[in-house]
């Protein structure tokens, strides 16, 4: 059996959950069809964040698969948002299931 996988930019952003609103939309201004976002904790070079109190000190994770032109504007859009927060993002060519 013979399975036509759909290749595609996996897009991960890490950042301040104070953010969600505004990547939100920066991902619909880019007619970004789907994500997925996840609270994340850890630590980093903006020290720890740990998310033990809502929306404060916390972090989500935002999952995106879209074309490679629609990865560097995302990316390019992003870096302003590195000024002011912690904030990471970098993408995977990925084969799968998805369309």
């Amino acid at each position: 059996m013979s399975t036509s996988l759909t290749s595609g930019v996996l897009v991960t952003i890490i950042g301040e959950a104070v953010l969600q609103d505004r990547l939100i939309n920066l991902l619909t201004k880019l007619h970004v069809s789907g994500y997925t976002i996840i609270p994340a904790q850890g630590a980093g070079s903006h020290g720890r964040r740990m998310g033990d109190m809502a929306g404060y000190n916390t972090n989500i994770e935002i999952k995106t698969i879209v074309a490679l032109e629609t990865s560097d504007q995302l990316l390019e859009d992003l870096k302003p948002l590195q000024s002011n927060h912690a904030l990471i993002a970098f993408r995977q060519s990925v084969e799968g299931l998805f369309d």
